[in-house]
Formats: structure tokens, C-alpha cells, sequence
């Protein structure tokens, strides 16, 4: 997507991306970002649709690396599996069978996700990817966030948020998208719209009274009272004690929620279920956040990667134990149906196993969506093992034809106009 470069535009780039590098540590970064997301957003693009509830959550899981697609959904009657993959494939009596008429099931260790199906919450979407599939991590991881196989132009949830927020009087909340981690994602980055982000609630907060006391005061003086005597209501200034006052109290909200969080419910090892007790914690508190966003790393399998146990095996039951505890609390918490769950990977792995038991780069992959308002079941078909593209599984589903189903149907936006094109919609949802 072309950009028109000026001197306004340069403004907001420096303030809405170069100082929110900072944002998991300081209130004021995030302060700095706000600004320019109100002072660059266009009144009335799109908004969202009449009729389309304001409290629909979408929570993103990427998983990074590029996770092993055959050994997550298993096709165990091809036997072009088995000769292709001798040391790492799922033996046929391991793998969890989803459907006697199904010639796929799960890996050994997604007992969470096979609850969440069984219970009517899980899609399973066959052979997604994009033409001409890119193998390196970051262009490809690029392509999926900004939704543009030229993997140009800003993140297609920041364009979400920028059109979203533009239309309403005031702009959006400043927690309107939160993405947990050490950044914050591209996909979440918009020209006017930059998530809150964080890896722990208690370092989103102001750092100054950690540096002087005297600073506390005059701070206080400020994000507690909104403009100060003496100060124009109309100017700069007032524009930026309002805009402080406003980060000060999404900051509390923000911490005051994840005390709550219920982390020994999910599962201990990594932090995808440390991650998703957050996100859980926030919703059960009441946040305004439109979407969350999180990582669980580690699917680069190049050596070592295990069938049935192994180190991909461990990941892949963080990620189905993590899920399924997510969706227990939300279920508890009368939640649930407000909160769809898509899970994606930069790519799949190649069909053959390389020499050092692993799998390299290879491109389409399954992606998953959960929440009671899934069509449930598995979509679409498996892609062939004997039809390749040089090595590859051929992709049946864009990626992009997800994405517009996310926004159409369920976060009530104009697809076209967040893509910026028309990509026929993937019957992934019932709403």
C-alpha cells in the first residue's frame, strides 16, 4: 500500500512508533502514542456496522516459527506421510481421531483442543497460506500482518483500528488492542492506532517515581486532574494533560484486572498460558479492549523435532491445554460468547523430514478458531502429498479470505477497505 510521505505524516510516525518502543515501561510513551492516534485520525471512514455488538473480543495466537502443519493435523491414511516423514510422523494409534469419516485427526498432545471441538467451539481450516509462498520467517511474518503478499504498508489490525476510531467522536479507547510480549506486533500497528503492549502488568505503569520523588507530585498534578488552572481547554497543552490523565487511568484499569489473573489454571510450562490468564483476567474485568493479541514461540523445528513426544509435541500441549483452559474460564464467567480465538503460524513446514530429524520452512498450514461462534469441525480439504509445489503442500484457503470473515462477521468492518481489496469470504463463522 502506497503511503503519501509529509511532513504531518513524519510527525506521527516518529511519535505513534518511535517512542512506543518504550511503552512496556513507562505510562508516558503511551501518552506520546495517544496523542497521535487522536490527532491523525480522519472523521467518519468506516466504524463499525449497525447492528454488530461493541463488546465482540477478537484474541489473535501467533504461533512463531512456523509450525509443523502435518504433524498438528495428521493425516494418518496417507501413506505418503509415513514414507516421507520415517523418524518423526505420528503413529497412527497416537494420533487423537476427530471423526471415524475423517481421514485426519490431532497430534497426541492437543487433548485441549480435541475438548473444545468435541464441545462444539473449534474450527479446524485446512491448508491456508497465500500465492507464491515466501519461506523466510520475517517477510513472510510481515505478509501475514500486514495482509499484503509485498508485506508493505501498515499492520491490517492497525488499519482495523485507525478506520474504527476515526468514526467516533473521541477516537477509541487507549486499551482498545493490547498485545502481550516484548513488542507489539505489526499486525497491531496502524498509522494513527498503536496497541498497548507489555509482558507484565506491573511494568505498565508511570517510571518516574522511580527516579525522583520529587517528580511524583507534578505528575499527579496532571493525570489526576485532567487540565490545570490556567491552561486553555482548547490548546496543545490541555489536549496533551487530557491525553495523560486518560493513559494514567487505562493504566490502573489495565493492572487493577490482571491482579486477577488465575494463572494456575492453565498450564505451567511456557508462558502461552500465563499470556491467555492475562487476556482472561481483562475480559472478566470489564476492559473495553476490541483485541488482544499474543505469541507462543518456538515452532522453528529445524532438529529434533519428535513425533508423538519431542520438543514440538510439548509445544503444541501448551497450546491446546492453554486454549482450553481459556475457554473454561470465559465459560464460567458467562464470557464466552463475546470471545472468538484464530490462531495462525508465518507457514507450514516442508512434507519430508530433513537429516536431523526435524522439518525446514515449507508454506500452507492449518489455522484455528475457536469460540461458540465457529462453524465447527474441520474445513476444507487436506491439501494432497502427491500434488507439491516443489516440496510443499499447495494452499487451498487465503489467509486473507479468513480475515475477511473476522471483519466482516464478527468485528463488523468493511473488509475491503481494512485488505484494501475484495478476497471472497472463508465460511468460518455462524454469525
Amino acid at each position: 500500500m502506497d503511503r503519501l510521505i509529509d511532513s504531518t505524516y513524519t510527525r506521527r510516525a516518529f511519535i505513534g512508533r518511535g517512542l512506543t518502543l518504550a511503552s512496556a515501561a513507562a505510562t508516558t510513551p503511551w501518552f506520546l502514542h495517544a496523542s497521535a492516534r487522536v490527532i491523525a485520525a480522519q472523521p467518519g471512514v468506516i466504524g463499525s456496522r449497525a447492528g454488530v455488538p461493541d463488546d465482540r473480543v477478537l484474541v489473535v495466537v501467533q504461533l512463531a516459527g512456523g509450525n509443523d502443519g502435518l504433524n498438528t493435523v495428521v493425516p494418518f491414511r496417507m501413506d505418503e506421510y509415513y514414507r516421507a516423514r520415517k523418524q518423526i510422523a505420528i503413529p497412527k494409534n497416537d494420533v487423537i481421531r476427530l471423526d471415524p469419516k475423517l481421514d485426519m485427526g490431532l497430534h497426541p498432545k492437543l487433548s485441549g483442543l480435541k475438548k473444545l471441538y468435541d464441545d462444539g467451539l473449534l474450527s479446524v481450516v485446512q491448508g491456508v497460506g497465500y500465492p507464491n509462498p515466501n519461506r523466510s520467517h520475517f517477510t513472510s511474518m510481515d505478509i501475514w500482518h500486514t495482509a499484503d503478499t509485498d508485506a508493505t504498508g501498515d499492520g491490517w489490525l492497525g488499519r482495523y483500528f485507525d478506520n474504527e476510531c476515526s468514526g467516533k467522536a473521541g477516537g477509541c479507547e487507549p486499551d482498545a488492542g493490547i498485545a502481550i510480549g516484548n513488542e507489539a506486533p505489526l499486525a497491531m500497528e496502524g498509522r494513527a492506532f498503536s496497541a498497548v503492549n507489555f509482558e507484565t502488568a506491573d511494568m505498565f505503569e508511570w517510571s518516574g517515581k522511580g527516579l525522583h520523588e520529587g517528580m511524583s507530585d507534578a505528575y499527579h498534578g496532571i493525570v489526576d486532574t485532567g487540565v490545570t488552572g490556567g491552561v486553555d481547554e482548547h490548546s496543545n497543552a490541555a489536549f496533551l494533560m487530557r491525553t495523560a490523565m486518560d493513559a494514567r487511568v487505562s493504566s490502573d484499569r489495565i493492572r487493577a484486572t490482571v491482579d486477577d489473573a488465575r494463572v494456575n489454571k492453565y498450564p505451567r510450562n511456557g508462558t502461552l498460558g500465563k499470556q491467555l490468564a492475562m487476556v482472561a483476567a481483562m475480559i472478566r474485568g470489564g476492559l473495553k479492549t476490541r483485541v488482544y493479541y499474543v505469541t507462543h514461540g518456538g515452532f522453528d523445528t529445524h532438529a529434533g523435532q519428535g513425533g508423538s513426544n519431542g520438543k514440538h509435541g510439548n509445544l503444541l500441549g501448551q497450546l491446546g491445554g492453554s486454549l482450553k483452559a481459556f475457554y473454561d474460564e470465559l465459560g464460567q464467567a458467562g464470557e464466552s460468547g463475546r470471545v472468538l480465538t484464530m490462531c495462525f503460524s508465518e507457514f507450514g513446514r516442508r512434507v519430508a523430514q530433513n537429516g536431523s530429524n526435524g522439518t525446514d520452512h515449507g508454506a500452507a498450514a492449518p489455522m484455528f478458531l475457536a469460540g461458540p461462534m465457529v462453524r465447527p469441525g474441520v474445513l476444507g480439504t487436506h491439501p494432497s502429498l502427491r500434488d507439491l509445489d516443489n516440496g510443499d503442500l499447495k494452499f487451498g484457503v487465503d489467509f486473507r479470505s479468513v480475515y475477511t470473515a473476522v471483519l466482516e462477521r464478527w468485528m463488523g468492518a468493511d473488509a475491503r477497505k481494512v485488505l484494501g481489496k475484495r478476497f471472497r469470504e472463508a465460511k468460518v463463522l455462524r454469525v
